[in-house]
């Protein structure tokens, strides 16, 4: 029996029974439109829970029935055993699988507590709470340590009233929504991710296929490094920004992790895996120093890995001289999301000239960048059909200049499926955004649709959404083309997104055997050169057998009732 059993839902819980034409909504990410990759929180809530000698799994539920047509999700479900069912709803693209688990597993396990969490069930925790199938929502971006005193509350028999960050219901069915008090301005206490935790669970029998990131991690793991819980930066689309953080989570500032605590991650990674390592968030957002700090660091390991960073603004000869210092091989990727200057103003992003940008990404390739990635978005604020076309005339001029000796990759992608709660054009209806769907039972439903085009949660006062659907067919054509003329992708792989586009243009639903058609790129495409899977190394054989002890170890102290002893507060 496990005292918690974290589960991440697909996005629509029978999309192998449904026809949808979903749209190229996951065209820029590892996963597949059912965003099978799961939240690191869920590793580091594992981690923590662990130490303090609780019996912890994760079931991705969503990698497993996207890998394999025929896995009987409900029998898998049936078969756990667990006092408490926890099921992430971080991104609102899960609302509709998350409640669908919720439901089945309230069938299958009546006496067990349901838990959800995450920063979408943050924001909708009073609704959640009125689901029959659902007990308990955590609320916060860190809830490592409420988690642990939820379950030492019902091991103990106690009261729930005490549980920081937690919605619950009595047993009457009042709801009590306890304070959100834990916001920890320190994260280096937390493996984050928890990688290693990941690789010292997978004994037993599905361990690995429950704990596996998305499909294709094996073959292509991509890891990162987080920088920080919370951000400095306002963008006006983002659920992840400055005040959508304190609105949701209750946090006034970024939580950084440490360069030490960092670096300490990263030699994690190393020890099973050479593939490139993102890491998340510009490395300056916690200024100067700490950036400093970081490339010393760095600078001291001798990284093998490509470590790709991202870039919030412009960046100059200081930035990129400190990165070919301390790193061997490196990348960028950078968001600007229009090639139109006024736009990136009110969005946030990039706020300058479209010269900088391009001195900038000069720059890079000068200090030894080995791949720029330049990501732009259908559905900004105030961008009307012929901007959004627009943005295939940016992406050429940018190939036109560095794709003859250096590699420089342009991505476009919706807005979508949904915009993201708590972010300033869901919140904020000066931004020019008219919501379609506004409770979490509307977009529940809305997931459901047989076409993205009446899945999309809004309107801009640009764009209907008919128009948006159109401008991203005509750009990701137009894309399409560029990719093959400059050598980016293969005639096979255009071939491909062209017949997808066709497909799109005509509205055919598409069934589960089309589920990974590439619409601009197909996911080898968009894997950094030099990807390799696992490889095996003396230390992940080491961290294989701690695993094992480790596990032995846990299981001889909850015999003897031993808990709780490694508790940060």
């Amino acid at each position: 029996m496990h005292d918690l059993i974290l589960i991440h839902p697909p996005s629509v819980f029978d999309f192998r029974d449904r026809a949808q034409l979903r749209g190229p909504i996951a065209d820029v990410i590892p996963s597949t439109d059912q965003f099978e990759m799961y939240p690191i929180g869920m590793t580091s809530i594992a981690a923590y829970l662990a130490r303090n000698n609780y019996r912890v799994r994760i079931v991705n539920l969503a990698r497993r029935m996207v890998a394999d047509p025929g896995f009987d999700a409900v029998r898998h479900l049936g078969r756990l055993r667990s006092r408490v069912f926890g099921i992430d709803l971080h991104w609102l693209a899960h609302a509709q699988g998350a409640l669908a688990v919720a439901r089945l597993i309230r069938r299958l396990h009546p006496a067990a507590r349901v838990l959800m969490g995450g920063l979408s069930a943050s924001y909708y925790h009073e609704d959640l709470i009125r689901d029959p199938s659902v007990d308990l929502v955590l609320r916060g971006d860190s809830t490592e340590e409420p988690c642990r005193q939820l379950l030492q509350a019902l091991r103990e028999g106690r009261r729930l009233d005490t549980v920081a960050n937690l919605t619950h219901k009595r047993a009457d069915g009042t709801v009590v929504v306890n304070a959100l008090s834990y916001v920890p301005a320190d994260i280096d206490s937390f493996e984050l991710p928890a990688y290693e935790h990941i690789l010292r669970s997978v004994f037993g029998r599905d361990r690995l296929a429950d704990a596996l990131p998305y499909h294709g991690w094996l073959a292509r793991p991509l890891t990162v490094l987080l920088s920080s819980r919370g951000c400095t930066l306002e963008c006006t689309t983002c659920g992840g920004s400055r005040s959508a953080y304190r609105m949701i989570c209750g946090r006034s500032q970024p939580a950084f992790r440490s360069p030490e605590r960092m670096v300490a991650d990263l030699r994690a990674i190393r020890s099973f895996s050479r593939a490139p390592v993102f890491v998340v968030h510009d490395p300056r957002i916690g200024g100067a120093r700490r950036a400093r700090r970081l490339f010393e660091l760095l600078a001291r390991e001798r990284v093998q890995n490509e470590l790709v960073f991202e870039l919030f603004a412009p960046a100059g000869r200081g930035l990129f001289g400190a990165l070919a210092r301390s790193v061997e091989r490196w990348s960028l990727q950078i968001t600007i999301e229009s090639q139109e200057e006024r736009l990136r103003r009110i969005n946030g992003k990039f706020a300058c000239s479209n010269e900088r940008i391009e001195e900038t990404i000069a720059l890079a390739f000068e200090h030894g960048c080995h791949s720029v990635d330049v990501f732009y978005m259908v559905g900004v604020p105030g961008q009307t059909y012929e901007s959004a076309l627009g943005i295939a005339d940016h992406c050429e001029r940018l190939l036109e200049r560095f794709s003859p000796t250096r590699t420089l990759r342009p991505f476009v992608a919706p807005l979508a499926p949904f915009l993201d709660p708590g972010s300033r054009v869901f919140e904020d209806p000066s931004m020019g955004y008219r919501k379609q769907l506004g409770s979490l039972a509307e977009h529940e439903d809305a997931l459901l649709e047989a076409d993205w085009t009446r899945t999309l949660s809004f309107e801009t006062d640009a764009m209907t959404r008919a128009q948006m659907v159109e401008a991203t067919y005509a750009v990701t054509e137009r894309m399409n083309d560029l990719n093959l003329r400059f050598g980016l992708i293969t005639p096979t792989a255009h071939e491909a997104a062209a017949r997808c586009l066709r497909a799109a243009r005509e509205a055919v639903p598409m069934g589960p055997e089309q589920r990974d058609a590439a619409w601009m790129f197909a996911k080898e495409e968009m894997s950094w050169s030099g990807t390799e899977g696992i490889r095996p190394t003396p230390r992940l054989a080491w961290t294989l057998l701690t695993g094992l002890v480790s596990e032995v170890a846990q299981a001889a102290s909850r015999r003897r009732g031993v808990y709780d002893t490694h508790v940060v507060r």
